[in-house]
């Protein structure tokens, strides 16, 4: 963009509407033009193609129809109908002396509009077992900041359930002089928080965003009497809200979310029955049968003062084991075993780390798994900062429960927010076909050919000189502005592309075109990012946005981008359009 030097003594200077000035020195300025957010020329076209009139000028609502149906991909049926008509009366403030329809500017604002938006407004089907989608987890839900010195707070609880997070975590601990519970972050400087209070804020959002069924995971550090009281404040607080399963211990499937809307779920590792807990004492006797030889003079007394302890632990843990309605634990026999198929269904944790290593060799194994059974991953323990990991990896694996640090930021947690974007934002997302084939087992690595291409065009952006000071980006000239365009998915279809860079513009035009092939499109994202370049220093962000591929709407969309935390801008968009082919 041309520019000019002014000095500042000249008494007949003006600073025009039309013209941004940036102060160099206290003698010199640099001046550009600001250019007006317009149609660029294929907007303009496409205008005239399905407007009414010889000079194409206006569009009525049969042309409106037509451009939904042929150019955005709409159904052809009297919804589309429906809607056309309400697209254009929600406009007619914009029609000015245009009375029987549309003008390029007032179809210009729709395009670019929040009734424009990108996704397809559709439902998965709910009534599968819940081993059937992937679950919006959090990871040590409590945590304000960092894994080690932050607090612990219901704060984190209550944003995440806000934004429709299912899975909350929560490590109990017994408190300092042991006779009660808290939540924190064990064997760490993480101060501690009241269960009872994180209990009752799950109670208050859980459904705030959604209806379909919130799952509490337990990591739990307490001792049978402690295990008591928490049976007895999780049926005080949930009530009726809680689901128990009328034949848990024989559950040889999950129910669907449709079954379990506005009720809650507690999963964690039971407590051993005492048949177990026998099984595991003859596993030890061998070990302390040559000590009790030596110690036989108090055998029987002993034994006593045992077997009542042990008839005591036995009805608390009953009455603990009874609130859990998903199993968690892993099978004797170390990893070999993990897979394992059980009448029972259950949930198995593994690390990323872990993941990473045994998906390695028996990729198609752990996807057998999650056919039926839950699989959760979670950070590894040195992510002191609490950053995330690539959440592909578990969902490519079937993984319904891939755990991530919702306080912090980073594309990666933009990633996990573009998922949940689909099925409505409501925190469960259908697994595809693919990963439920019972008997072609998906395998990640295996090679394919692309099943089809998402062309994106990137037509043009505006909201910027809205949303920040005219010095925000760069303190001498108006933005340098790119786009940064990236597929994440399975290994083949990971691809970044970028368009050029147009220098000194808030309204930036690229109208460029970029193809991504796709071999598995069910579990392709796709992340746009803004980059504001600064050539001889760190460049800025101008803002981001991750979608689900599956759900994209055909057609030319408007993209509302957010902030690094993940917020919407008020006003910074850009204009693009999505084709499969």
């Amino acid at each position: 963009m041309a520019s000019s030097g002014t000095s500042l003594g000249s008494s007949s200077w003006r600073k025009p509407k039309h013209q941004q000035h940036f102060q160099v020195c206290f003698c010199f300025k640099r001046i550009f033009k600001l250019k007006v957010s317009e149609p660029p020329e294929e907007i303009r076209s496409i205008f005239e193609k399905f407007s009414e009139n010889n000079n194409g000028t206006v569009m009525s609502v049969d042309g409106l129809y037509r451009f939904l149906v042929r150019f955005q991909g709409e159904r052809d049926c009297d919804d589309t109908k429906h809607k056309a008509q309400a697209i254009f009366d929600s406009h007619k403030h914009l029609f000015l002396f245009q009375r029987k329809g549309f003008h390029l500017d007032a179809f210009f604002r729709y395009l670019l509009g929040d009734d424009n938006a990108p996704l397809l407004q559709v439902g998965h089907d709910m009534r599968s077992p819940l081993a059937h989608y992937f679950l919006y987890t959090g990871h040590n839900s409590y945590l304000t900041g960092n894994q080690f010195s932050s607090n612990s707070s219901t704060a984190p609880i209550i944003k995440a359930l806000k934004k429709g997070v299912r899975v909350i975590e929560l490590d109990l601990w017994p408190n300092s002089t042991g006779n009660s519970v808290e939540v924190r972050h064990g064997r760490t400087l993480t101060s501690p928080v009241k269960l009872r209070a994180c209990l009752k804020a799950i109670k208050e959002y859980a459904f705030y965003a959604s209806k379909y069924p919130v799952v509490i995971t337990f990591e739990d550090h307490i001792t049978p009497p402690l295990q008591a009281k928490v049976a007895k404040m999780v049926n005080g607080i949930f009530g009726d809200m809680l689901y128990r399963p009328s034949s848990q211990h024989i559950m040889n499937k999950f129910p669907s979310p449709e079954s379990l809307k506005e009720k809650i779920l507690i999963s964690t590792k039971p407590p051993e029955t005492p048949e177990e807990d026998q099984e595991h004492n003859e596993e030890r006797s061998s070990e302390v049968n040559y000590m009790m030889r030596y110690n036989s003079y108090d055998k029987d007394k002993n034994g006593d003062e045992e077997k009542e302890e042990s008839e005591d632990e036995e009805d608390n843990s009953l009455e603990y084991r009874d609130l859990i309605s998903i199993h968690a634990g892993k099978p004797k026999g170390g990893s070999g075993n993990l897979f394992i198929s059980h009448e029972k269904v259950r949930r198995l944790s593994l690390s990323e780390d872990q993941l990473e290593e045994i998906a390695k060799t028996r990729a198609t194994e752990i996807v057998r798994f999650t056919q039926k059974n839950l699989l959760r991953i979670y950070p590894r323990g040195t992510r002191v900062d609490s950053s995330n990991y690539n959440p592909m990896v578990g969902w490519m694996h079937g993984a319904q429960m891939v755990a991530f640090n919702m306080q912090g930021h980073g594309h990666l947690l933009r990633m996990m927010e573009g998922m949940f974007r689909a099925n409505g934002g409501c925190g469960y997302v259908k697994k595809p076909n693919i990963l439920l084939d019972e008997n072609e087992v998906f395998d990640p690595s295996a090679f394919r050919l692309p099943k089809k291409n998402l062309q994106v065009m990137v037509y043009m952006g505006e909201g910027w000189r809205s949303e920040f000071s005219p010095t925000h980006f760069d303190l001498y000239s108006p933005p340098d502005f790119s786009v940064e365009l990236r597929i994440y998915g399975v290994r083949a279809d990971e691809s970044i592309k970028e368009t050029m860079t147009i220098e000194d513009e808030w309204v930036p035009v690229w109208n460029q075109e970029f193809i991504f092939p796709l071999t598995v499109p069910e579990l392709a994202l796709l992340y746009i990012k803004v980059v504001e370049h600064d050539f001889k220093g760190k460049n800025d962000f101008g803002g981001q946005t991750c979608l689900p591929v599956s759900e994209l709407r055909q057609g030319i969309r408007s993209i509302r981008l957010c902030n690094q935390k993940g917020e919407p801008y008020k006003h910074v968009r850009l204009l693009m359009q999505f084709q499969f082919i």
